[in-house]
């Protein structure tokens, strides 16, 4: 969508509008505008979201593949180094804040630092990009081209966020049931840390604890990618003032996206430590 022809307001409005499709008036289909969005209600998609979290995840998947399936001989690549140097990273993150025995948190330490480093990466690609190239091939087809919401970046989207914290969150009961037993966690639920006498304070310590967990995972990398998304947008709306705010607005953009290197690094890094820390406690039956 071009800059020129809306208001600054309209602009950063459009940018932060997910591709909707969902039910209204009956009808299933994509939204056009924003109230209609919000009247598809819960069990509508945000349909941009879930492409570039899928292709991001394929592209993680696909890398890792090919490093596994083609190892190479003698000298290895850079590529190969690259690679082998994020899975020793990985492993001693997950040694040093993992005290038990259990094949699946590696793994899943490894795909939680990429994924999420890979969906924060496309904060890095041009806000313009890829909605002008949506709404050029909406306007193709016939389609109103003002309509085209296109968001491309999953992690500035709480339902990614949100999903992938409950995915952990399913994990950490499951593991805590395990191998603390219904009646270990329940325990550990009512009678920690004041002991029995004080049941519904230590309910309330321990749940608010527990819950606390998925909401504290999923809310910290939104509101961390969604602030930086903000700003790109700001950035963007500069070009269209002048050749001297637009100046301005190229060195404020190439000097923010070298920090925001650092930040999608380290919400991606935050959230998989936390989920290995969580899951340590999961593991943890001493209580």
């Amino acid at each position: 969508m071009s800059v020129e022809t809306i208001t600054s307001s309209e602009y950063i409005k459009h940018h932060l509008q997910n591709l909707t499709y969902g039910q209204v008036d009956g009808h299933w289909g994509f939204a056009h505008t924003a109230a209609e969005a919000q009247a598809m209600g819960f069990w509508s998609i945000n349909v941009d979201s879930m492409f570039w979290s899928l292709v991001t995840g394929l592209v993680f998947y696909f890398v890792f593949r090919s490093a596994v399936k083609k190892p190479a001989t003698g000298v290895p690549s850079g590529f190969q180094n690259f690679i082998e140097m994020m899975i020793e990273f990985i492993d001693f993150s997950v040694r040093d804040s993992f005290k038990h025995k259990n094949k699946l948190v590696a793994p899943m330490a490894l795909t939680i630092f990429s994924w999420i480093f890979l969906m924060n990466f496309m904060d890095l690609i041009a806000v313009d990009w890829l909605p002008q190239l949506a709404a050029i091939s909406v306007g193709a087809m016939g389609g109103d081209p003002h309509a085209a919401f296109f968001k491309v970046v999953p992690s500035t989207d709480p339902n990614i966020t949100f999903g992938m914290a409950l995915s952990i969150f399913i994990l950490i009961l499951y593991y805590s049931v395990k191998h603390k037993g219904i009646g270990g966690f329940l325990s550990e639920l009512l009678f920690h840390p004041f002991g029995k006498w004080l049941l519904p304070a230590n309910l309330l310590l321990e749940g608010v604890a527990l819950i606390s967990k998925p909401i504290s995972l999923a809310l910290r990398l939104f509101g961390n990618m969604y602030a930086g998304e903000i700003i790109f947008i700001l950035i963007a709306i500069m070009y269209s003032v002048g050749i001297g705010f637009g100046v301005f607005g190229g060195l404020l953009q190439v000097g923010w996206a070298l920090f925001h290197i650092l930040i999608i690094t380290l919400q991606a890094f935050i959230f998989m430590t936390l989920t290995i820390v969580y899951m340590d406690m999961a593991h943890d039956n001493e209580h």
